[in-house]
């Protein structure tokens, strides 16, 4: 049975009165209060008949969000580092007005803002905002995955926070995944105990998970399962990316969205005997010898001796990815979607490639040679790096950007137009964010603040947009950080930005009225890419092409 849950508020007398008030006894959970003789049905608590049983969540003025939604089994105890289980249903009505856990994960970034403060290895909840009227409405979908390198962040965080999306006419949805160690362990003993005989990738089984569930009961919350987008910046771009080369996630999603990141670049990812062989050290390092030791470690005390503070391994475990992403990529074997996908023009500072070292160009050559080897110069060259006074210029942000996660980005939007039959849309979002209201606090890089050292250096105000700026924009969610001065034009920004996500995940076209053409990259001899910023623009740049096109070559 699905129910019908949208809130209505009904004020009547008599007859009336009573009939509505049997109707919301029907369809949701309300109580009549009596208003100097008039009854006035309260605002009603929504409710949704999903397969494990009845969700109640609150109204949002119109939307009705169904926060810390079960969509698997808590990974605890035996279930730690395996795939996720099918949730157990539940008797009665269970109330989903509250975040779930956020994933464990230590204080990494020093500037993530959450909507709950807590934190626990049961971490496997989504949240919903739909502005359905019906459950025959058949509103296409949004998934939002969160970034924070998949070893921090959550779904909880307001910056992903899908009330404005739903207002312009799509259901947005954001889930949490395991993240660290907990999400990115191999081992052995783990892949021996799995029927697929491998380990190591449960947060992104984490994710397909959520996609499935949501395809399996979003039509009880008026959205259609044929029409579902995922999307994720950074980590949850990198995601997005790997969703899209799982043999798993053959048609589980109509389309797909990505803002900076991707698992296919300059190198491949390990092998399942490679990520074993570091999970053994990593658990010799913890001071455990067995699989049975490590799961009889108490998440926070596991959390602790993990220490997580990069990217986690990934690996071919023969299930989730039988085979580099890359490959899959070339070979046209990805699931075929149209793709929106960009990311932003200051993605990282100087100091990325300088790494303490002065500003000359030596220092710069120093870092990059191990990467590039003989194409070093060739590569600078490219970038217009000559001097010593270049690298104070906008070119080497450009450089530090695309060795960051620029480079990447690229290639996958590359790959999938040369391969997918499928038109890929690319933008390069430039706007940069306003002063901070508080000048003690200073710019993070997972997108917030943190507290600015008394030593520190100033930082160099720049031109374009940084890593992770892009999100509030994009989302319609500047209300919900109160830490930079905007400004009208940075509510322009968002609207432009916004109505392009809203439009794709419509149509699988990002055009709508009010706006810019965006071309597709199908086609072109050199990619048009839109310029998001106060003034958008299409802009096809040959030297940026030929620039990828060389670093490219010499990868392949």
């Amino acid at each position: 049975m699905r129910t019908n849950f949208i809130p209505c508020l009904i004020m009547a007398t008599g007859l009336l009165a009573a009939s509505c008030t049997q109707t919301a006894r029907n369809s949701t959970n309300s109580t009549t209060v009596a208003i100097e003789g008039t009854q006035l049905a309260a605002i009603e608590q929504p409710q949704a008949q999903v397969a494990e049983g009845i969700l109640e969540g609150i109204n949002e003025s119109g939307i009705a969000v169904f926060k810390g939604v079960p969509f698997a089994a808590p990974p605890v105890g035996d279930l730690r580092w395996k795939a996720p289980q099918p949730v157990e249903k539940w008797n009665g009505v269970r109330k989903a007005t509250e975040y779930g856990p956020n994933p464990m994960q230590q204080n990494i970034f020093g500037d993530m803002a959450f909507g709950t403060d807590k934190m626990g290895e049961d971490c496997l909840y989504l949240n919903i905002w739909t502005p359905a009227k019906s459950v025959n409405d058949k509103l296409p979908i949004l998934i939002y995955f969160n970034g924070g390198g998949l070893m921090a962040g959550s779904g909880s965080e307001p910056r992903y926070a899908g009330l404005t999306m739903a207002r312009k006419g799509i259901i947005s949805i954001t889930a949490n995944y395991r993240e660290g160690l907990f999400g990115f362990f191999a081992h052995p003993e783990l892949s021996q105990e799995a029927a697929y005989k491998g380990s190591g990738n449960y947060g992104f089984l984490d994710q397909m998970a959520a996609i499935q569930w949501v395809k399996n009961n979003i039509a009880a919350f008026g959205g259609d399962p044929d029409r579902i987008t995922i999307v994720g910046e950074s980590a949850g771009s990198m995601s997005v990316s790997a969703l899209m080369a799982s043999p798993l996630c053959q048609g589980l999603f109509a389309q797909a969205m990505g803002s900076s990141g991707s698992v296919v670049g300059f190198s491949k990812i390990a092998t399942l005997e490679e990520a074993e062989k570091a999970g053994v050290e990593k658990a010799a390092q913890m001071g455990c010898n067995s699989l049975k030791e490590l799961r009889a470690l108490s998440a926070e005390e596991l959390m602790t001796k993990a220490n997580v503070t990069s990217v986690p391994m990934y690996n071919i475990d023969n299930y989730f990815f039988t085979e580099q992403p890359v490959d899959v990529y070339a070979q046209g074997k990805q699931v075929k979607v149209p793709l929106l996908v960009g990311g932003n023009s200051n993605e990282m500072t100087t100091a990325y490639i300088l790494r303490g070292k002065p500003a000359t160009l030596a220092s710069v050559k120093e870092t990059v040679q191990p990467l590039f080897g003989d194409a070093t110069d060739k590569v600078l060259d490219l970038y217009g790096l000559h001097t010593d006074a270049d690298v104070n210029t906008e070119n080497a942000i450009y450089l530090a950007s695309d060795m960051f996660i620029g480079f990447s980005t690229w290639k996958w939007g590359n790959m999938h137009k040369l391969t997918s039959g499928q038109p890929v849309y690319r933008y390069n979002y430039c706007h940069p964010r306003p002063d901070m209201i508080d000048q003690t606090q200073e710019a993070g890089l997972a997108g917030g603040t943190k507290k600015k050292e008394s030593n520190a250096p100033a930082t160099p105000k720049l031109k374009g947009a940084i890593h992770s700026a892009d999100i509030e924009y994009a989302m319609g969610n500047l209300h919900t950080n109160r830490v930079f001065d905007w400004q009208p034009e940075d509510y322009v920004v968002s609207d432009i930005f916004s109505n392009y996500y809203v439009n794709f995940v419509k149509t699988g076209n990002p055009n709508g009225l009010g706006l810019i053409n965006w071309e597709p990259t199908n086609g072109k001899t050199v990619a048009p890419v839109l310029q998001i910023d106060v003034k958008t623009y299409l802009l096809a740049d040959e030297k940026l092409e030929q620039r990828y096109e060389y670093i490219d070559s010499l990868f392949k």
